[in-house]
Parts: structure tokens; sequence; C-alpha cells
């Protein structure tokens, strides 16, 4: 990893990745950690995350290494209006346009640990790095 950030945001595959404890070096975020970036993740990317098998003391203690964003009205309204700027909508970019607004919101350099490269590059602008798992 050549690139310092001063934040990482971790979306659900980036999240579930780190309570998974992914082996792979991209996906991990002990990496960004070790070098002095701040993890944050959405409040909502943890009701995302969320499923029967997931090791619940695990993410607690992933949580607790990190910031949770609040999906605060303000914040709704903000990736309300990243939605409408890129001319997306609906569910399937919701959650994304939450994740990208909190990344907004952080100091960087920002990078977003992402799946969805192709979604998040319509709503982070130019101002975000995204780092693909």
């Amino acid at each position: 990893m050549s690139e310092r950030f001063a934040t990482v945001v971790l979306d659900s595959q980036g999240l579930s990745a780190w309570v998974a404890q992914d082996r792979r070096p991209f996906v991990k975020p002990d990496l960004f950690v070790s070098v002095g970036a701040e993890l944050v993740t959405c409040a909502n990317t943890i009701v995302e995350v969320i499923h029967a098998r997931v090791n619940r003391a695990r993410l607690n203690w992933v949580l607790s290494r990190g910031r949770v964003g609040s999906v605060t009205e303000p914040a709704a309204e903000a990736a309300a209006d990243l939605l409408v700027e890129a001319g997306l909508h609906g569910h399937a970019y919701a959650l994304d346009a939450t994740v990208a607004g909190t990344a907004l919101r952080q100091p960087g350099p920002v990078a977003v640990l992402t799946s969805d490269v192709d979604g998040m590059a319509k709503l982070r602008g130019s101002r975000i790095r995204l780092v693909a798992i």
C-alpha cells in the first residue's frame, strides 16, 4: 500500500470482510489502521451486514476499532442529493449513497473499501479514492 489515507470508509463488503477475517491483503483494514488511518462505517452498513451467521462478538470488536457514522436527517438529505446529482434513485443505490456521503464528510485523503466500484464511482465524485475488494 503506497498511498496514505487519513480515513478509510468501509462499505458492507469491506466491513463483512474484516469481520470474517478475510486474509487477502487488499481487504485488511488492519493495514490501514497500522499506518494511522481512521476506519469509519455507516450505521446502516451494520444493518446490512448482520445475518444469522455473523459473529456478533467479532463484529462488535471490529466496530470498536473505528467509528460509526450516524445517518441523521441531514446525512440522509446529503445522500439523496448525491443520488440526484448522479441521476440515480431507488434502494439499489440508497445504501451506497449514505456510504459515499459519509466518506465525503471525512478528513482526507479518504478511501472507500467497496465491492461496488462502478456504483460508488457514480456517487463519490473525484474526492474519494475507491479501493476494490
